[in-house]
Parts: C-alpha cells; structure tokens; sequence
C-alpha cells in the first residue's frame, strides 16, 4: 500500500493504537525489543474480500512494529482456495483461513501448519422460509462457490454433525457468490453459507432468514471457524518471524474485539472491503476476542471428526494435529500477553 491513503491509515492507527495502550499495556514494543530480529524482514499475507479477516490486514502496523519493513499483501480472487494454494506453493508466509478447509490441506499433505485459533463466528446460514433448520435441507439445493470451497466443506462438515451425508443427501450447485444470493432470493436454491460482508448484504437485501449463525449457535460457536495457518518452512525457518508475526494478528484481533469501529474505518480506508456499515456490523458481530479462550486443538478435534464420518479426509484426528499443527508459539504468546 502506498499513497496518501496509507499515510492517513498508518496515523489513524497509531492514534486509537496510543488509546487502546497498545504500546505500552499490550506490551508489543517491549516484547519485540526483548527478542532477537526476525531472520527475514518480508512478511506475505493474502487479500480476499471476506473481511472476517480483519485482523491480519488491522495488523500492518503491528508486523512492521515487529521488525517487518516490507509487509505484502497479495490480492487474490474470492475463491478461498487462493490462500491453501499461496501457503503451500510458498508464495505467502502467514495467514488467517478457515479451520475446516485447513484440515483437508493438511490431510492431503500440504505444507502448511496451523499455529493458532484466530476468533470464532464468521459463516451464517440463510436459507428459504420452508427450510427451519439444517435437517430440512435432505434433498434440497445448497449454493456453493465451488466443490471443496470453504462454504462447501463447513456445511459438509454442519450436515455431518445432525446425521446428514451431504454426498448423497444434498444437491450442491455451484455459483458465484452474488448469483447463490440472487437465487437464494428468487427461491431457486434452498441455503447458502456465507461470510462477512455476505451475511450483511443478505440481511439488508431482506434475503432468506438464517438457521445458523456461528457466533451463538452450538456447537458451532464453541470452535474457531479461522485459524492462523504459515507455511511450514517458513515456520520451520524463521522462527522469531512465526512468532512476531502471529503476535501481531492476535493483537490486531484484540484492537478489532475492543474498537471495532476504528478497525473497519480501517478496512474501508485501506481498501479492504468497500461498505463501512458491513464491515462495522461484522467485526461488531465476530468475538475477535476468544483466542485466549479456547483450545484451537479442540477445534482441529471436531472438523476433523466430522470430516472423516463423511470421507472427506483419511486421517485420523490424532494424524492431522500431528501433522499440522505446532502450538509453541501460541502458548508463548498466551503467557506473555495475558490480560
């Protein structure tokens, strides 16, 4: 980011930084002065328009109070296979995705490794006014992005949970995101997942009602829906960048739980998603504050439970945390950043 607009971001958040105690309370400058540099000064993220993500692009400033003097974000189309493939391919080092798509990169091998629960409740169900609930969708058509998209493998994992077999019990219709609402409307298709600013468009649009809402409904609201994921020789690598780098996001987190109108006037200044009451309404809506709270180990537990009843990976749940997960920078962070 260059330009006018970056300067004006980068003083916005230092001021409601200064306000929140972030350089002093939330311990960031002395902490990364305590620690050695980080082995590299590049940092890659991915952009996509769902701004569930708010914490990674929140945290600019924070990687280059960590040492970070060129802070990439590469822009990527919507499908948020993007990120897995910029992870795996080494073309991104750190970033927030899904947890349950996650478990299936890490169960086909890809080199990625989860670090961390991110925050909890982005995705929502709407649906038709004759489907009440996610049993009614037995024989109905559900919208998805694409088979193996985020959408598809949540809502996979969601039938999963109340006895359904979505390979055999829902009918899956692929559509870009702005046709799945337009024909959710016209009553052509019975149920779409979306995430932030979708569930804003769907709600001011007066389209569907939901079934489910993440945020507050069980069990879904009691397990991360984004993890921080990194690449794994990037990790392996560089570790004081892993951890300057998560320490970062799950600070930007904190900022967006505690101001979360500052944070989406940043979203919106920094060129991250275009409508401000969505992306208000959004991070007012995401408990961006849970990361201390819950064990992202848990939630590695119930997708990739789910996602085995239903063939969708191999491994057992013990393999994949295993395999793809390293939590040591998190409980470190955890003990250095108490509340």
């Amino acid at each position: 980011m260059t330009g006018s607009g970056q300067r004006y971001r980068r003083r916005d958040f230092l001021s409601y930084a200064a306000t929140l105690g972030a350089s002093a309370a939330l311990g960031i400058p002395r902490l990364a002065a305590a620690e050695a540099p980080p082995e590299t000064t590049r940092i890659r993220l991915v952009q996509l328009p769902t701004i569930c993500q708010a914490p990674q692009y929140v945290a600019e400033e924070l990687l280059r109070s960590e040492g970070f003097t060129d802070v990439q974000y590469l822009k990527k189309p919507g499908a948020t296979k993007a990120i897995e493939t910029a992870l795996a391919s080494g073309e991104a080092d750190i970033n927030l995705h899904f947890a349950a798509p996650s478990i299936i990169r890490v169960d086909a091998g890809d080199p990625i490794t989860v670090l961390a629960g991110a925050h909890v409740g982005c995705f929502e169900v709407f649906a038709t006014e004759r489907i009440r609930a996610l049993r009614d969708l037995k024989g109905k058509k559900v919208a998805i992005l694409e088979q193996g998209a985020s959408n598809h493998v949540f809502l996979s994992s969601m039938l999963a949970y109340v006895g359904l077999d979505p390979r055999k019990d829902v009918n899956f219709e692929t559509h870009p995101s702005a046709e799945a609402m337009q024909l959710l409307a016209e009553g052509k298709v019975d149920a779409f997942l979306g995430y932030p600013p979708e569930p804003q468009e769907l709600r001011a649009r007066k389209i569907g009602h939901v079934i489910v809402n993440s945020s507050v409904d069980e069990p879904w609201s009691q397990y991360f829906c984004c993890m921080v994921l990194g690449n794994r020789d990037f990790v392996r690598n560089n570790p004081i960048a892993t951890k300057r780098a998560l320490r970062a996001i799950l600070k930007a987190a904190d900022i967006c739980a505690a101001e979360p109108a500052r944070s989406a006037r940043l979203l919106v200044d920094g060129g991250y998603t275009k409508r401000y009451d969505y992306a208000l309404q959004a991070v007012k809506d995401i408990p961006y504050n849970k990361w201390r709270e819950y064990d992202p180990q848990d939630t590695m537990r119930f997708y990739a439970l789910r996602l085995h009843e239903v063939g969708m990976i191999q491994g057992s749940p013990q393999k994949i945390i295993a395999d793809g997960t390293d939590w040591r920078f998190l409980n470190e962070l955890k003990r250095e950043l108490k509340a």
